[in-house]
C-alpha cells in the first residue's frame, strides 16, 4: 500500500475555508464596485512572467523575495511580485490597443518570499487601479479619491497621508546627500517600523551630521499648507513639486474631502520606480496594522518596456492586511454560505420535483439549495428531518421548507436561528415569509 501523503500547506501560504472564502468575496465584490464607479475597468496578466521582466523593477530588497525558477523549457521565470511592473509590461505591448488615457483595476494574488507576520503572507491578494497616459494632477487626484470612497463603502474611517518623492529628493540635493538617496529613501520608509532612534541611526552611517536634518524633514508635522511651506523652504524653495502638491490642496478644498488627507514627509514608499507622488493609508480605528493601501506616480516605469514616455499613477489595496485589520476590529461579516432556503431531502424519487420547486425560488431572487442524504449513514425516518435542521443550521441556511404531501399545498417553514416551524403556508407566503422586504433582500447575502 502507497505511503500516506502528510496533508499540508507551505509556510506563509493559506487555504481558506468558505466563511473564509465568502469574507474574501464580500470585500473583494464591494471594492469592485467602487472602482468601477469611477471608470475603472478590470483586466488580468499572467501570473509567471519572464524573469527579465521583474527583476530590477521593485528595488534589491524586492528582487531577493522574488520567487524565481527555470522551467521545463529551461526558461528563467519568476512569479509576479506585485501588479504595477506585469502592468507596465501590459501596457507596452499592447499600447496601440488600449485608449489613452487608461484606467484599469485588476484583483489577484501575488508572491513575495519575505518574512510572515501579522495580515502579511507569502502569497497574499492585491487590489490595484492605475491611470496611464496622463501625468495630471487631476489623475493623482482621483486616485486618492477612489482610495477614499472605497474605505468609506467599506465602512471604514481611513486616513490618506501623502508627500511627493521629487520634493524630498530636491531637499535631500539641498542638504547634498542626493549621491545616496535610494538606500535613503529605504530607510525613512522603514520609519513606522523600526522607530525614530533606529532610522537616526541608520541614516548617520550613510549620511553623517546630515541625518539630523533628514529626520527634522520628515518629523514636520501641521495643517496641510503650513507643512507643505516649511517642506518647500527646506527644499530649496518653490518647484514643480510643491506647486503639484499645492494644486492637490485645492482639489481637496474644492471637494470637501481636505480632513481626510495628511501632508506627511515620512511617506516614501521602498520601491524604486515611484518618481512623484506617494501616499499609504492607515485605519484610523487601528493604525498599529501599517498601511492597508499604498501607491503613488511612476512616471517612467512603464519606459522600460518601450522607447516612448508613459505616465502612470496608481494604488493597490492589501486585502490580507485589510481582513486582518476587520478582523482585530470586529468588522468582518461572518457568513458560511449564501444560501438562504434549503429543501428538505425527500428520497431519490423526489429529487426532480424538488429541484424544480427550488427554481421557483430561485426565479423570485431567493438563493435556495435542496438537501441532500448523507452518504456516511441513512438515518431512521423519524430523525431524518432533525439530522437536516441541523446541517442547515451548521451551514448557517435561515431557512428550512418541508414541501407537501402530494396533493396539499400548504408548506411547513422552519426557522434555523430560533428553532421554531411556521405550518400551512402556502408558496407567496414562504415567499413573504423569507423576503418580507422584497425578493431582492434575500438574493443580495454579500
Amino acid at each position: 500500500m502507497a505511503a500516506i501523503i502528510e496533508p499540508r500547506t507551505l509556510k506563509g501560504f493559506r487555504d481558506f475555508l468558505p466563511p473564509q472564502e465568502i469574507e474574501r468575496r464580500s470585500l473583494i465584490e464591494k471594492i469592485e464596485r467602487s472602482f468601477r464607479s469611477f471608470g475603472f475597468v478590470p483586466i488580468d496578466t499572467p501570473a509567471l512572467e519572464y524573469a527579465g521582466i521583474l527583476l530590477g523593477k521593485g528595488g534589491g530588497e524586492t528582487d531577493k523575495q522574488i520567487y524565481r525558477f527555470k522551467d521545463n523549457g529551461d526558461r528563467d521565470v519568476a512569479l509576479r511580485f506585485d501588479l504595477t511592473v506585469p502592468f507596465a509590461r501590459f501596457v507596452a505591448q499592447y499600447k496601440q490597443e488600449l485608449v489613452l488615457p487608461f484606467k484599469r483595476y485588476h484583483i489577484a494574488k501575488v508572491w513575495r518570499g519575505e518574512n510572515t507576520q501579522r495580515g502579511r503572507y507569502r502569497e497574499f491578494t492585491q487590489c490595484d487601479i492605475d491611470i496611464v497616459g496622463s501625468d495630471s494632477a487631476a489623475a493623482d487626484f482621483e486616485i486618492l479619491l477612489v482610495i477614499r470612497n472605497t474605505f468609506r463603502t467599506l465602512g471604514l474611517d481611513a486616513g490618506i497621508r501623502l508627500n511627493h518623492r521629487g520634493l524630498f529628493n530636491r531637499f535631500l540635493t539641498n542638504i547634498k546627500a542626493d549621491g545616496r538617496s535610494v538606500e535613503i529613501l529605504r530607510i525613512v520608509d522603514k520609519l513606522t517600523k523600526v522607530g525614530e532612534d533606529e532610522t537616526r541611526k541608520a541614516l548617520e552611517e550613510i549620511t553623517g551630521e546630515g541625518a539630523g536634518k533628514i529626520v527634522e524633514y520628515i518629523n514636520r508635522r501641521g495643517a496641510y499648507g503650513e507643512t507643505l511651506e516649511a517642506l518647500t523652504a527646506l527644499a530649496g524653495g518653490a518647484c514643480p513639486e510643491s506647486e503639484r502638491l499645492a494644486t492637490l490642496h485645492s482639489y481637496m478644498k474644492d471637494t470637501g474631502t481636505e480632513d481626510s488627507f495628511t501632508l506627511d514627509p515620512s511617506i516614501t514608499r521602498g520601491l524604486d520606480y515611484y518618481t512623484g507622488i506617494v501616499y499609504e493609508t492607515f485605519l484610523n480605528e487601528d493604525p498599529s496594522i501599517g498601511s492597508v493601501c499604498s501607491g503613488g506616480r511612476y512616471d517612467n516605469l512603464a519606459g522600460l518596456y518601450a522607447r516612448e514616455r508613459i505616465s502612470g499613477v496608481g494604488t493597490s489595496i492589501g486585502l490580507d492586511r485589510l481582513i486582518a485589520a476587520l478582523e482585530s476590529l470586529g468588522k468582518l461579516e461572518k457568513r458560511s454560505g449564501y444560501t438562504v432556503l434549503a429543501i428538505t431531502w425527500g428520497g431519490e424519487r423526489e429529487a426532480g420535483r424538488r429541484q424544480a420547486l427550488a427554481e421557483r425560488f430561485r426565479a423570485e431572487g431567493i438563493p435556495c439549495e435542496t438537501l441532500l442524504e448523507s452518504a456516511d449513514e441513512a438515518p431512521a425516518a423519524g430523525k431524518a428531518l432533525t439530522r437536516q435542521f441541523i446541517q442547515a443550521e451548521k451551514k448557517g441556511i435561515p431557512w428550512v421548507l418541508i414541501p407537501p404531501e402530494e396533493g396539499s399545498g400548504e408548506f411547513v417553514l422552519r426557522d434555523t436561528r430560533e428553532r421554531r416551524s411556521l405550518e400551512a403556508l402556502s408558496f407567496q407566503e414562504v415567499i413573504r415569509t423569507i423576503a418580507p422586504r422584497g425578493p431582492s433582500r434575500a438574493a443580495c447575502p454579500a
